[in-house]
């Protein structure tokens, strides 16, 4: 078999959406664990304006299924030339190589901290239910429907909830390969992908009271998939100036500001999500990672670097912060913290996450990542 092409530098505009994404979501679970009303933030800035920032951490994940679908659909497109010629084995191989090492990993270190005693770890069940097996919580994360015992049980397992999300992409990527194979054109693709986007809102509008539905089923959150999906097709057709990109990303990126701390995405799921969906669509398409003279831009490169770098470390991050954040609740119980107390644990906890990822990307993501890859003789994402 022969070498993929190289697929290019890593996009920097992606790595600092994904970095943001990512906050969102760490800052939304913390506050879940340790409400901040009573934090030097909230004296600062006023409780409700934490609350609002920290509330909507969902809608990271949504910026996540868009950067995802958009760097699948690209990242096929280089490798393969068009996308009905898309190798299924390959493009398979490739998302084991990147998924798998660092969900076993996720397991082995929560089956440890569940069989050692550790509370926070173990699975639990609504008020007089048994709760699940973790046999078959380890089942559901390994086979993608963990979203799937989210909706019906519940969170049954603090640190293995959030592969809800995993458990969507990874059903959406199963069918990936196959679509390409049999509508073969793009405009075909493109027409199925925009009538998921369309179906998704629908689907949220009758489950709107049922949030495991609203929120975790694969038909409500299939949208922000297939919409990084279109924009990876539709992008290069779009012709626009430097300067109207740059004044539609900050228009659009503004928009979504207003929509996130605005409105609660217990109230805004129906169309709220498409709204996220299609302005970080919109950043991807309009936002550059070179200047006009075709060089980096200095201005704000330290907050690009900042947020860059979670980008790079999100998959690790989104996996294993709740191994964190479980030990710290289990370490200094959240009904004793007071609000000086949850700065230090928030400073803490978003230091040992970014340890202890950095060290899971070198150590062992990254390393097994490259190996699975060269026995697909496949160049790296």
């Amino acid at each position: 078999m022969t070498t993929a092409p190289s697929l290019g530098p890593r996009s920097t505009r992606i790595d600092v959406l994904r970095g943001i994404a990512i906050l969102l979501v760490l800052f939304h679970h913390f506050n879940i664990a340790y409400r901040l009303d009573g934090s030097v933030l909230s004296q600062l800035f006023g409780w409700e304006a934490v609350r609002a920032v920290a509330r909507n951490g969902n809608y990271g994940v949504t910026m996540f299924f868009v950067i995802s679908g958009f760097l699948i659909t690209s990242n096929a497109r280089r490798r393969w030339g068009a996308l009905q010629d898309v190798k299924a084995r390959a493009f398979y191989g490739l998302r084991v190589a990147r998924i798998v090492p660092c969900l076993l990993l996720l397991l082995v270190a929560v089956d440890l901290l569940a069989w050692g005693g550790v509370a926070v770890f173990q699975n639990r069940a609504p008020a007089g239910a048994t709760p699940l097996p973790l046999w078959l919580v380890n089942l559901a994360s390994l086979t993608f429907w963990m979203n799937v015992v989210v909706d019906r049980y519940g969170w049954t397992n603090y640190a293995l909830g959030v592969l809800w999300s995993l458990s969507v992409e990874e059903v959406f990527y199963l069918f990936f390969p196959i679509l390409c194979v049999l509508l073969r054109r793009e405009r075909r693709l493109i027409a199925f992908w925009l009538a998921i986007a369309v179906l998704a809102p629908v689907y949220r509008f009758h489950r709107q009271d049922d949030e495991g539905g609203y929120l975790y089923a694969y038909f409500a959150a299939f949208d922000g998939i297939a919409i990084g999906c279109c924009t990876a097709l539709l992008a290069d057709s779009v012709v626009l100036s430097a300067r109207l990109k740059t004044l539609l990303s900050w228009t659009v990126a503004i928009a979504m500001a207003f929509l996130y701390l605005r409105w609660p995405i217990s109230q805004s799921h129906v169309l709220g999500v498409t709204a996220m969906a299609l302005g970080t669509a919109v950043l991807l398409a309009t936002m550059s990672d070179r200047s006009a003279d075709g060089t980096a831009p200095t201005r704000g490169r330290w907050l690009s670097t900042a947020f860059g770098w979670f980008g790079r470390r999100s998959y690790e991050l989104y996996l294993f912060h709740l191994i964190v954040l479980g030990l710290l609740r289990t370490l200094f119980p959240p009904a004793h913290a007071s609000g000086g107390d949850r700065m230090w644990l928030l400073g803490g906890y978003l230091l040992l996450s970014m340890a202890l990822c950095d060290a899971i990307a070198r150590c062992c993501s990254e390393p097994l990542n490259r190996w699975l890859r060269s026995r697909l003789s496949v160049a790296p994402a």
